[in-house]
């Protein structure tokens, strides 16, 4: 089976082929670029590099969130009008088990932290297994202390990797009593391959949706949404408050 890939959850936009077990070809850029700018040129460059018929292949994999809401937003619906242009199946991936996927086989817990800002982490523990990944604590956002506090608890080895860690690399270091080290540059940020081969696992078990179907996940609102709220209930207790005078 073929499998197209993206992910734009986060800083990083990444485009991949893999067929089978054989990555045919990723792009991956981390730069001052917009997803908006970059992920259809990086499409076209490598389809045109592979000499790749897009309906040729089996199905499209796409980072469904967490993460940037804008980045998923561009990832989801570029995802969405290939599958509805080509009339293929959309796998969606969950964002941190993708980021996980860096480090198959690795020995100790493996912990993705996704900057979500207010000292929270888009986060999930993962264990490599003869069976495969096993998912510990599925991904959800999650306060930086706290993370460090429940991997204390599990009382094993940790290995970080994320846009997340060198924000709070100082808070985790002061807050770990369990061994930990940090992925090298080659293996800490979002890859499309991850995304592509979890993306033909799910397909091989019928994980599929169509293209019509498909939203991201977000796991919590937006700001502006937040901010929206904090508004509203600000305006209604302000409106309590008047009418409480007004009894009196």
């Amino acid at each position: 089976m073929k499998m197209l890939a993206l992910d734009s959850s986060g800083l990083v936009a990444s485009v991949a082929i893999v067929e089978d077990d054989n990555l045919l070809a990723e792009y991956t850029v981390n730069y001052k670029k917009t997803h908006s700018q970059t992920l259809l040129p990086m499409l076209q460059e490598i389809c045109r590099m592979t000499e790749l018929d897009l309906s040729s292949i089996d199905g499209i994999a796409v980072a469904a969130g967490p993460g940037s809401f804008t980045g998923l937003r561009i990832g989801s619906a570029t995802a969405k009008g290939l599958g509805l242009a080509l009339d293929k199946p959309l796998v969606s991936v969950p964002t941190v088990d993708a980021l996980a996927y860096n480090l198959w086989g690795c020995q100790d817990l493996v912990c993705p932290m996704m900057d979500a800002r207010r000292s929270q982490v888009y986060t999930g523990v993962y264990a490599f297994e003869e069976e495969g990944m096993r998912i510990l604590l599925p991904q959800e956002p999650r306060g930086v202390e706290e993370l460090a506090a429940y991997l204390n608890t599990l009382g094993r080895p940790v290995a970080f990797l994320g846009d997340g860690v060198p924000v709070y690399r100082e808070l985790l270091e002061e807050k770990l009593q369990v061994p930990f080290r940090f992925a090298p540059a080659p293996m800490n940020k979002q890859r499309a391959a991850c995304v592509a081969a979890l993306g033909l696992a799910y397909m091989r078990e019928g994980r599929m949706e169509t293209a019509a179907a498909h939203r991201p996940v977000y796991l919590r609102p937006s700001q502006a949404e937040r901010e929206r709220q904090e508004r509203q209930n600000q305006a209604r207790q302000e409106s309590e408050e008047r009418g409480s005078g007004n009894q009196e």
